[in-house]
């Protein structure tokens, strides 16, 4: 399952990818921006699988099974740019927005700014069309929610 996924993300090309496949790459980028900062956290962790529960309305064992998938993903997936560009092929820019959102909250899970972690969502936040501004509102947005 991974290595078609993981062959589909590195072509130069890649094709816009199917939802459950989309699923487990947004997963994916949920749990390599948790481990940006070197400590993927049980309180980032939790609030991956509550945005994955709550954005594919699965109970939290689906949603710590999809996690579960997505840090095998993740653990083999291409460098960031390929990542993230057959994310941004897959998803429309207003669910865009929301997975910055759904980001940050997990930056914002364990209490800590950890500048690793906010230059890489950053970064990410532009390989997905999402400008500065926008990244920063939707950053204050998931610090409001906790």
């Amino acid at each position: 399952m991974f290595a078609d996924l993981l062959n589909r993300l590195i072509a130069p090309q890649p094709e816009r990818l199917p939802q459950p496949d989309a699923q487990v790459a947004l997963a994916a980028l949920l749990v390599r921006v948790a481990r940006a900062d070197g400590d993927y956290a049980a309180t980032e962790i939790a609030k991956i699988d509550k945005i994955l529960a709550a954005r594919h309305g699965i109970s939290p064992f689906e949603a710590a099974k999809l996690r579960g998938q997505a840090e095998t993903l993740e653990s083999e997936a291409p460098d960031t740019v390929r990542f993230t560009r057959a994310i941004k092929d897959a998803v429309d820019l207003e669910d865009r927005t929301a997975i910055i959102e759904a980001l940050w909250a997990v930056v914002l899970a364990d209490g800590e700014r950890d500048h690793d972690e906010d230059t890489f969502l950053r970064m990410v936040a532009n390989l997905l069309g999402i400008n500065d501004r926008d990244s920063n509102f939707a950053r204050q947005r998931a610090a409001k929610r906790g």
